[in-house]
């Protein structure tokens, strides 16, 4: 067997191996030392002389090393802590309250809410099960459409996926060896227009069958002005504030991503404190989840490099290459056929695998078919939103059914998620047909003048 057609093995014998359960970043690892011993092997050399283990050694301490990969840390324990803050409640009131007049308002205020402490923590799971704690059951007592109220959840709590400070385009961004930066703010306009959609799509729904959205009874909407704000000054404008404070220094160029996601997490404990959250058990557990979350991200990205060199030097990588070049694609069918290709690998897998595993394949063909890889990564991470939506494994709906009345069907919250979905796919055509969309704003904040 040729050495690129070995290369191939490993590549199906990896997917067949994860889809037995095994835990992917050391199935990755295992691959890349065995397939690697191969490729390094010399005759006569000693076990542990074989340059693979150097390999393995070097792409540890590149990505323990790695400036980009420290901000990833940072901004989850600034999640972590906002998390445990005691803020989403009063969060939600405000918005609640301010938005009375607005038809849908429950849902609205719901969608803002996500969209905030989304892309104040960036966890998924976190932010779906939070709501469906508190704003699904709030919607459920007014009378909203069960389906309606599932899908505004599992959709808004998905918005830090590309909203920044997103922990994925961190990743992506040490993946592809781009500005973190640019990426940040290539992310902007896309992802608030996409949550403008989410809010247009409720209020016509809301206008259109008024049914489906109850108004509220006066006693919970009659609120003075005064109180509107002091509740908004207590709770959406300190979060806020946070927020516009880290992707300003961030976008402006006052701070690394790194540093800012630093005075961020100092910032978030501040709040916390001023919440009277603050003690020794929140801090324990922010701390402990946030260093499992690192492990697993590096140890996937020790994996998936390891993988990778393999992979290449084994001739793996120039057979998919001339796989693709062979087709004869143009640009955009090039970018339509890898798109499908990772909106099919979400069911399976997690968006951290996806990007550290199976991006980095087709990253190499972006020159040839002339794609800017900022623009590649705003496409793939819109369309990781849809992995978390759609059935048969839509992780948002199964993170929502752990927490909603019993009466709840599972197949209720698929249905509600789906025209979510859609507003993700035409927030993709949009771009696609107008990459400026996403590269205006990078290109006129770091083009030279």
């Amino acid at each position: 067997m040729s050495d690129p057609m070995l290369g191939m093995l490993m590549l199906g014998l990896f997917i067949f191996i994860i889809m037995f359960g095994f835990p992917i970043a050391f199935t990755l690892m295992a691959m890349g030392v065995g397939f690697g011993f191969y490729a390094y092997y010399t005759p006569g050399q000693e076990i542990f002389a074989n340059r693979i283990f150097t390999l393995l050694v070097q792409k540890t301490f590149e990505v323990t090393s790695s400036d980009v990969l420290t901000a990833v840390p940072l901004f989850l324990f600034m999640g972590y802590v906002v998390e445990r803050a005691n803020i989403l409640d009063r969060l939600f009131h405000s918005l609640q309250i301010a938005a009375k007049s607005v038809p849908g308002s429950l849902a609205v205020a719901t969608l803002l809410t996500c969209a905030m402490f989304a892309t104040a923590t960036g966890i998924v799971g976190a932010v779906v099960t939070l709501m469906g704690l508190l704003a699904f059951p709030a919607m459920l007592r007014a009378g909203y459409d069960t389906k309606l109220a599932a899908g505004v959840v599992c959709a808004g709590g998905c918005l830090g996926i590309l909203i920044p400070p997103s922990i994925l385009l961190i990743v992506y961004a040490a993946t592809a060896g781009v500005s973190a930066v640019k990426l940040y703010a290539a992310a902007f306009i896309p992802g608030f227009m996409l949550a403008g959609f989410y809010v247009v799509y409720v209020i016509a729904r809301a206008l259109i069958n008024p049914a489906l959205c109850p108004k509220l009874p006066p006693e919970e909407t009659d609120v003075p002005l005064a109180e509107v704000l002091r509740s908004l000054a207590t709770s959406f404008f300190p979060l806020a504030l946070l927020i516009v404070a880290v992707l300003g220094a961030i976008l402006f160029g006052l701070a690394t991503p790194s540093e800012a996601a630093g005075a961020g997490a100092l910032a978030s404990l501040v709040l916390a404190a001023a919440y009277r959250a603050l003690n020794l058990q929140m801090l324990k557990e922010s701390v402990y989840l946030t260093a499992r979350a690192t492990a697993m991200v590096c140890y996937l990205f020790i994996g998936s490099w390891t993988f990778s060199s393999v992979f290449a030097l084994l001739g793996g990588q120039q057979v998919v290459e001339n796989f693709f070049l062979g087709l004869n694609l143009t640009p955009t069918q090039f970018l339509l056929l890898t798109q499908t290709i990772i909106f099919l690998l979400g069911w399976p897998l997690e968006w951290t695998e996806i990007i550290i595993i199976f991006v980095p394949i087709f990253l190499p063909l972006l020159d040839d078919f002339h794609i800017n890889p900022i623009f590649f990564g705003i496409l793939v991470a819109l369309n990781t939103q849809t992995a978390f939506n759609t059935p048969p494994v839509a992780m948002a709906a199964f993170y929502l059914k752990g927490v909603a009345p019993p009466h709840v069907k599972l197949t209720d919250i698929f249905a509600g998620a789906l025209p979510f979905v859609g507003m993700v796919f035409l927030t993709m055509a949009l771009v696609y047909i107008w990459p400026e969309l996403a590269l205006w704003l990078p290109d006129y904040l770091y083009t030279p003048r």
